[in-house]
């Protein structure tokens, strides 16, 4: 229990104090992790949308495969990221691994699954709704899938904020190609990981309260903001 106590008052310490050390980490983590999920939204959202409204050979495998790639392994996504980015490998002379530009590539590459494949349901449900009033429009894919995106835009904040929530919380595939490097590439989760190893047990805490204050802010401003919005145009 003083283990615990003592941990909790450097924690709050650090906290309160704003530590620059502390602050570099969390930003970082912020910007490689909303950048990512940024990323994921413009690739997702239009392909669950795609899946959901035309008629092609394979669009069940593909529907299929989306939702298997839900729970992707995030050492696996790191292995292949990482092998691509490799000195040998076919990106190799770009030079961006141990960079958080591919923290951000191997977050996408996991968050973009789960956003298109809850964006395909959303979109699905709401054309089976508006079907009739498309027929008697004439309106073709492409006019459908950009109102029925836009009309389920507030169901679709759920999709990102599952993004956001995995891409957050992901310690294996960002540690294998990010390095875990000070001042470079350490994220909240790696250096959470890698204090708890070295019995620095505050910082650890401070930033695991931290990444659990994020978390809660992040899905209260969402809820907040789907309240005001069904409130005002429903």
């Amino acid at each position: 229990m003083s283990e615990f106590y003592a941990a909790m008052v450097t924690a709050s310490q650090l906290i309160l104090s704003l530590d620059s050390d502390l602050a570099e980490i969390v930003l970082l983590s912020l910007r490689v992790s909303l950048v990512a999920v940024g990323l994921a939204a413009l690739i997702g959202m239009p392909l669950g949308a795609a899946i959901a409204l035309y008629r092609f050979p394979g669009r069940g495998v593909l529907a299929a495969l989306l939702s298997a790639c839900m729970g992707l392994p995030p050492v696996v996504v790191g292995l292949v990221v990482y092998l691509l980015l490799s000195r040998s490998g076919p990106l190799g002379p770009v030079g961006l691994l141990f960079t958080p530009t591919a923290m951000i590539i191997a977050q996408c590459v996991l968050v973009t699954p789960i956003i298109a494949a809850l964006t395909r349901q959303t979109i699905t449900d709401l054309n089976e709704e508006y079907d009739e009033q498309f027929r008697a429009m004439g309106a073709g894919g492409f006019r459908k899938m950009r109102a029925l995106l836009w009309d389920g835009r507030f169901s679709l904040v759920t999709a990102v904020l599952a993004g956001f929530g995995r891409a957050s919380a992901e310690v294996g595939a960002v540690l294998i190609v990010g390095g875990n490097i000070d001042h470079v590439t350490r994220v909240m989760t790696t250096a959470i990981a890698l204090e708890t190893s070295k019995g620095n047990l505050g910082l650890a805490l401070a930033l695991g309260l931290i990444l659990i204050a994020i978390s809660i802010s992040v899905n209260a401003a969402a809820m907040s903001v789907r309240d005001v919005a069904y409130r005002r145009y429903r």
